[in-house]
């Protein structure tokens, strides 16, 4: 404070005391000083709509040279002079002009909404209008319209190129995903997820989706290349929720409804149907029932009825914001919670996330955030067949009320297990927890020029425990308790350098960065028999059963550049590059490099352009190289299995083949596209793509006398081709009344090119014995199915038919199933067409949505009419119903589509034959929602919403079965601690049911 003082005492003083000469050197040494404080310009460019910062926005002091950008947070600092005309511009923002001030804040009006969106790509984030690649985002109100516990299902046709295979209905479960066709053959087609700029993998874990701010698809090598050897099947950017600056808001989302079964046209036969179709075998004096008679007809339990109810679903989310300019923070947290609509399946999930953004000085940024999550599986149902398979003549309770037990004999199937008595004493129960924690930063070396460091720890464990009870189906092992716990934990950093520079309409930005990512899955798990009833620890099992484990590592470095740069917003560059260093690859081929080329020209730049009715047009094209690791984590090494025994000895055996030139699996793409906006209201893409995927991962066979059956190898040539469109209309655009209409198309063609040397065809099953098969054969698709033919019922004998091939080569008929041959049909399990159209409708408070989905061209495998359309070869289960346009064989002469039943049928009529291969083409209405926005005049409620929605209303198709999309394959767990769910081609014997669900939902923001 002395200093203070004092300093300003000599600038009175020294003007009175001094020589006029020293007086002027004086007084102009003060105004030098005034000057340099004031010829710094510092402010921040914002959208005039969000309040977004803008990202590399140009300051231009009129009438000179001197001119920045603005940084990641919209922030700018200049050369100049309170009172100076700037001149601001930005691509797709109208150019503004205004007078110089210190600390201001400019606003630029966009010309377009969608033009002047930021999403965030590749490690940056750029305007929409600047990208050369083929992407899609969607914004959290767009992914949450559907309710789910898991965001892989809520993108279900959203995006085009994207085919999504949801989960069943079960409660949590997990979809499949494939962006731009499978271009592996037994390798994964998940697409890559990164969350808030770190890797995460092949799974998203559990995120909660009301997290999410924006979700962004990356699908051509222009967007995908800078992920190298992840980025084969696409990659998914997610953004979620960032502390802003501003007052405190409160926003409470709540959502509650039902959920009921969609069984589609299935519907089991009830006792009478049961007893007369069972009369009608043609040998039915040897149905050898202990209770064969005619009351039978009057027993009539409905299985499905007792395991199926009304289910509840519940979903509570809470965001907190707060914050100034130096320091802003965001909470949130939800709980999901879902019944299922098969009785004794329960899912609860709870979620946390927390994110700060300090700035304690104008040259650095700091963003620490943490999350975790906690789910919770209650399994008493253990397996949907029951529902399917129990007989309506026998009945879980009997004449006194009471649930009897198992294998009653009483029954008329007495090997039977009772649902109902099972549910009371059997369970399993699944508890899983994560932790995710980030610390990110930003240091701003100059106006252009910025470092930049995401650094991330992620740890997941999972605990699971099933217990079987020795009075219930356990009870030839007096019971079995399991127990397996799992743990996994991954390591991220990447260090990027980030250079914005403009040099009159030159505009550039360089990225420099490198990449680690690391991780380690250990998996523990035990088992035993013989058991206390109610008792479900394994120390006190009688006879342990089996105790195992292990432990996997990898780790992945990667060294990358990206370059944009356009010339006066209308011709655009970008070029990427990326080393990666797998240890999946031995050394002779440990690292791979991947890049890609685009362009793009932006046409209604042109001073030339004058077409009235188009307000934008660009032209893009990209090529570029991406890569793909096996599923393995070890391929190239020789193993060992440990635990083998010789003279009870313990030994090792060969279990794994060394390949050390194993190497990535690579594609190239070639992509071009068109961005048209038109009248002001219409606004469409077109993108066409052919992706040639070589070296191929696939474990070769081989003889198997060391016995080691297959062997790692790059083998094959496979080519994904398609096209994409998308449209979205402003049809009625007034001040009460708005009207848009949105649609999107794709289309996929897949074919294998070439296998590996000596072999022209690999048979791959479906994992379901006796089911269907797909054929790799070069000019086919990867899932192509490949099964015999079926030829209809003998019109003559009610016999079946199939086809087979003669010596002749023609196509003749045989009622032998082993002499009928397996051909390759040309049909597949993936759509060659699909996708979605919605409206959106508001008048005044009112808003009014509707979502539609479809798919053309692909085909299912009904196996469970394997197990319940067996025309008498399975008589230990209930049967379907004969549906509309069935028919079956009864006399000569009948034109049937079903053969003549017989009691233990030996004519093969229900084994595998494209009988039960069945069109999946539908068009289904996913959800409809009706809401009321609330204007209120109040300080404490900002805004209200209140709204009621259905989803998977209804469903057109002809498909058989409960529902024409297959839920995924859930594999469980690879070595890398992922989820792993792959396309279904086959149905199973007992799948879980799609649900309707019809719900109630608020949103409140304080």
């Amino acid at each position: 404070m002395r200093k203070t003082n004092l300093g300003r005492s000599l600038l009175l003083v020294v003007p009175l005391m001094c020589s006029p000469y020293v007086v002027q050197k004086a007084c102009a040494t003060h105004a030098m000083m005034i000057q340099a404080q004031t010829s710094i310009i510092k402010g921040k460019v914002v959208d005039s709509q969000s309040g977004e910062p803008i990202i590399s926005a140009s300051i231009t002091v009129n009438g000179t040279k001197k001119m920045t950008i603005t940084n990641i947070d919209g922030e700018f600092s200049i050369d100049a002079q309170v009172g100076d005309e700037l001149v601001v511009t930005s691509l797709g923002y109208e150019k503004k002009t205004v007078k110089a001030a210190e600390n201001m804040t400019i606003s630029l009006v966009a010309t377009s909404t969608m033009l002047s969106e930021t999403v965030v790509v590749g490690y940056s984030t750029q305007k929409r209008n600047s990208l050369t690649g083929s992407l899609k985002s969607i914004d959290n109100k767009e992914l949450t319209n559907v309710t789910t516990a898991n965001v892989t299902n809520m993108l279900t046709g959203k995006i085009p190129g994207m085919n999504v295979m949801p989960g069943s209905g079960k409660p949590g479960s997990f979809g499949a995903i494939i962006v731009r066709g499978k271009s592996t053959i037994n390798g994964s087609t998940a697409p890559l997820w990164v969350i808030d700029g770190v890797i995460v993998g092949k799974d998203p874990g559990d995120i909660n989706p009301n997290d999410i701010e924006s979700l962004t698809v990356l699908k051509d090598a222009a967007s995908t290349a800078i992920y190298g050897s992840q980025g084969a099947n696409g990659v998914i950017v997610v953004t979620t929720k960032s502390a802003r600056a501003g007052k405190t808001s409160i926003t409470f989302s709540a959502k509650m409804g039902l959920s009921t079964l969609n069984n589609g046209k299935v519907k089991m036969m009830d006792g009478a149907d049961l007893y007369d179709y069972y009369k009608s075998f043609t040998n039915a004096a040897e149905i050898a029932f202990p209770r064969w008679n005619e009351q039978l007809r009057d027993s009539n339990f409905d299985w499905w009825k007792l395991a199926t109810h009304t289910g509840n679903v519940q979903n509570y989310d809470l965001t907190i914001n707060s914050g100034g300019d130096k320091l802003s923070a965001v909470f949130t947290g939800g709980v999901y919670k879902e019944d299922g609509a098969v009785r004794g399946y329960d899912f609860t999930r709870y979620n946390t996330m927390m994110k700060l953004n300090f700035k304690p000085f104008s040259w650095i940024a700091i963003r620490p955030s943490l999350n975790g999550s906690k789910g919770v599986i209650d399994d008493r149902q253990r397996s949907t067949y029951s529902m399917y398979s129990m007989l309506p003549w026998d009945s879980p309770y009997d004449e006194n009320g009471k649930i009897v037990g198992n294998r009653s004999s009483a029954w008329v199937n007495s090997n039977s297990t009772n649902y109902l008595y099972e549910l009371q004493y059997n369970w399993s129960k699944y508890d899983s927890y994560s932790f995710n924690g980030n610390f990110d930063f930003d240091i701003y070396l100059t106006d252009w020029l910025t470092f930049s460091s995401v650094n991330s720890y992620r740890w997941s464990t999972h605990l699971d425990k099933s217990y079987v009870d020795p009075r219930t189906s356990g009870a030839e092992d007096k019971g079995r308790v399991s127990e397996s716990t799992s743990t996994n934990t991954r390591r991220y950093t990447n260090q990027l350098i980030k250079a914005t520079r403009s040099f009159g309409d030159y505009h550039g930005f360089l990225m420099l960065g490198y990449e680690f990512n690391d991780g380690e899955y250990r998996y523990h798990n035990g088992s035993g028999t013989g058991l206390v009833p109610g008792f479900a620890q394994l120390d006190i099992t009688s006879t342990p059963e089996s105790v195992g484990g292990n432990k996997y590592e990898w780790a992945v470095q990667s060294f990358f550049a990206n370059l944009n740069a356009d010339y006066a917003n209308k011709y655009l560059l970008q070029l990427s590059l990326r080393t990666d260093g797998a240890s999946n690859f031995g050394s002779d081929a440990a690292y791979g490099t991947f890049f890609s080329v685009s362009g793009g020209w932006v046409a209604t730049a042109e001073k030339w352009f004058k077409v009235p009715c188009i307000d934008y047009l660009k032209v893009r094209a990209s090529y570029g190289s991406v890569g793909s690791r096996p599923n393995s984590l070890y391929p190239q090494y020789g193993l060992y299995s440990l635990g083998a025994n010789y003279n009870e000895k313990p030994g090792a055996v060969i279990a794994q083949l060394a390949n050390r030139k194993l190497t990535w699996e690579k594609s190239f793409t070639t992509g071009v596209g068109i961005d048209l906006n038109m009248f002001r209201r219409l606004r469409m893409t077109f993108d066409f793509y052919h992706k040639r995927t070589s070296n191929l991962l696939f474990a070769v066979p081989i003889s198997g006398v060391i016995g080691v059956t297959s062997i790692w190898q790059n083998i094959g040539e496979l080519t994904n081709t398609g096209f994409e469109t998308t449209l979205s209309a402003d049809i009625i655009k007034g001040k009460d009344l708005t009207w848009t209409v949105d649609a999107n198309l794709s289309t996929n063609s897949n074919k294998i090119k070439k296998l590996y040397s000596g072999r022209d065809q690999i048979i791959v099953g479906d994992g379901i014995a006796g089911s269907a098969n797909t054929l790799l054969r070069p000019g086919l698709s990867v899932d192509t199915y490949y099964l015999r033919e079926w030829a209809g019922v003998d019109p003559e004998t009610g016999a079946p038919q199939w086809y087979t091939t003669d010596a002749n080569g023609e196509r003749v008929i045989t009622k032998s199933y082993a002499k009928a041959d397996q051909i390759a049909l040309d049909k597949r399990a993936t759509p060659s067409v699909f996708g979605s159209f919605s409206t959106t409708l508001t008048y005044k408070n009112f808003d009014f949505n509707a979502v539609f989905g479809y798919s053309l061209g692909a085909s299912i495998y009904n196996y469970s009419r394997q197990e319940y359309d067996s025309d008498g070869a399975y008589t230990d289960r209930n049967q379907f119903s004969l549906q509309k346009g069935w028919k079956r064989w009864r006399q000569k002469g009948d034109i049937a589509t079903h053969p003549a039943a017989a009691y233990n049928n030996p004519s093969n009529a229900n084994k595998a034959s494209t009988r039960y291969l069945e069109s999946s083409d539908f068009l289904k209405l996913r959800s409809l929602t009706l809401g009321y926005n609330f204007h209120l005049k109040s300080d404490v409620v900002k805004a209200l919403r209140v709204y009621v929605s259905g989803e998977n209303l209804f469903c057109i198709t002809d498909y058989s079965g409960v529902d024409p999309e297959l839920p995924a394959a859930d594999s469980g767990r690879n070595a890398s601690g992922e989820r792993s769910t792959a396309l279904s081609i086959s149905t199973g014997a007992g799948v879980y049911p799609s649900v309707r669900k019809f719900m109630l939902g608020v949103n409140v923001t304080f």
